[in-house]
């Protein structure tokens, strides 16, 4: 592209005495690109008619110019007026502003960032308003952000690989209006452990109220397994009711592991501030022993310590222990992944920031769809894999010998 001349520049500059004058709304730089829309809009029409307006050969021909249709459009420059080229067959299609598009310039993509860190419709509808000039509702944000359900459509039902060494699920508390009345629902996010070492997010479903039936994971499981997944090696989870059930009908060669996170997670919300410190290092002589009888022993020391006070914490381990034991027979490598807190506190610690703002949502969907876009921002971030990765994948091939696709990484 030509450099613009410099006396055409003065030219356009005269009269520009102030930053609004020049990139404020109404001011040149906005209606020098609505001008320069009408006029691309207006060659586009050109190109389908196949004449030049007022080219003598165009008389005669089946189709031809029609005046044009005013529109306003949303754009980081703030509202632009403009008028787009019309034939009078409606044939012709434009490119460079769509029938029925009336956002322009990356205003979605902005709008969209804006939603995935959590903003409401209220607060990104101020800030269009304060810094672009844009007049936006709440229905015109939600007309924007509802694109990308085409995307976790898609997300949902991507192929997974066959083998993911280790799988968490996990359940996030969302308020969402159901049947007219604000409920806590939970969201649960199922996170892979690729043969990579990376992490990857397999799948996001709402659920009912937190005491769903084995049915219910039967149906998530299968979903993964339709898609591709054939082999999970470790399931990590929290207990859910039903899961056990579903994880030994759809991954019956999986080792079903209480997460060491979630026993953690769950074991200090009795405890008060001040002792905090102090049990959860007393709970790291359990789940860091280095055999399954060390840890017996630590978890009796513990209770000889703490029962006084924390009598629950005691019994949740002892209730787990049957599905938390499997932990001692693994190597420190994959010891280290599955009770590593980065896994899961992470992303949850990301998800609950966005929600932090929402009193509640309005649909199963609306909350799926924001949490959705914050897990999508977070994943990208997840190209490193995992510490000692290569040293956990041979124990991870040991343990599990014929299961881990190593010819396939």
């Amino acid at each position: 592209m030509e450099e613009i001349p410099q006396e055409v520049l003065d030219q356009l500059l005269d009269g520009v005495e102030t930053e609004e004058d020049l990139a404020g709304p109404g001011g040149l730089i906005s209606q020098l690109v609505g001008r320069l829309i009408e006029s691309a809009s207006g060659g586009e029409l050109t190109t389908h008619l196949g004449y030049e307006k007022g080219d003598p050969a165009g008389r005669g021909t089946p189709n031809s110019r029609n005046g044009t249709t005013p529109k306003t459009l949303h754009t980081p420059l703030g509202d632009i007026p403009v008028r787009v080229a019309r034939d009078r067959n409606g044939s012709f299609e434009p490119q460079i502003v769509e029938s029925g598009q009336t956002h322009w310039g990356g205003l979605d993509e902005r709008i969209i960032s804006m939603y995935a860190k959590g903003m409401t419709n209220r607060d990104i509808a101020e800030d269009l308003g304060e810094i672009y000039g844009v007049e936006a509702s709440a229905d015109f944000i939600t007309a924007v952000t509802d694109a990308v359900l085409a995307d976790i459509a898609e997300w949902q039902n991507r192929p997974l690989d066959r083998c993911y060494p280790v799988v968490w699920i996990d359940a996030l508390v969302v308020k969402i209006r159901t049947d007219g009345v604000v409920r806590n629902r939970p969201v649960y996010l199922v996170l892979g452990l690729n043969c990579e070492g990376r992490k990857e997010p397999l799948s996001l479903v709402v659920g009912s109220g937190g005491d769903e039936s084995a049915k219910f994971w039967l149906k998530v499981l299968n979903d993964l397994r339709n898609r591709g997944l054939t082999n999970i090696l470790v399931c990590c989870t929290d207990g859910l009711t039903g899961l056990g059930e579903a994880i030994e009908a759809t991954y019956s060669q999986a080792v079903h592991q209480t997460c060491v996170v979630h026993l953690i997670r769950n074991s200090l919300k009795f405890v008060s501030y001040k002792d905090r410190r102090k049990v959860a290092a007393d709970l790291k002589n359990v789940y860091r022993a280095p055999t399954a009888e060390a840890a017996e022993a630590a978890l009796v020391e513990f209770t000889d310590t703490w029962d006084s006070r924390y009598p629950t914490i005691g019994q949740m381990w002892r209730s787990n222990w049957e599905r938390f034991t499997p932990f001692f027979a693994y190597s420190p490598e994959i010891r280290r992944i599955i009770y590593t807190t980065n896994s899961i506190e992470a992303v949850n610690r990301q998800l609950r920031k966005v929600i932090k703002n929402r009193g509640s949502f309005p649909t199963d969907q609306a909350a799926l769809k924001l949490l959705w876009l914050a897990l999508d921002r977070a994943s990208r971030k997840w190209k490193a894999p995992i510490k000692d990765w290569p040293r956990a994948l041979q124990q991870f091939a040991i343990m599990f010998p014929g299961q881990v696709p190593l010819t396939e990484i």
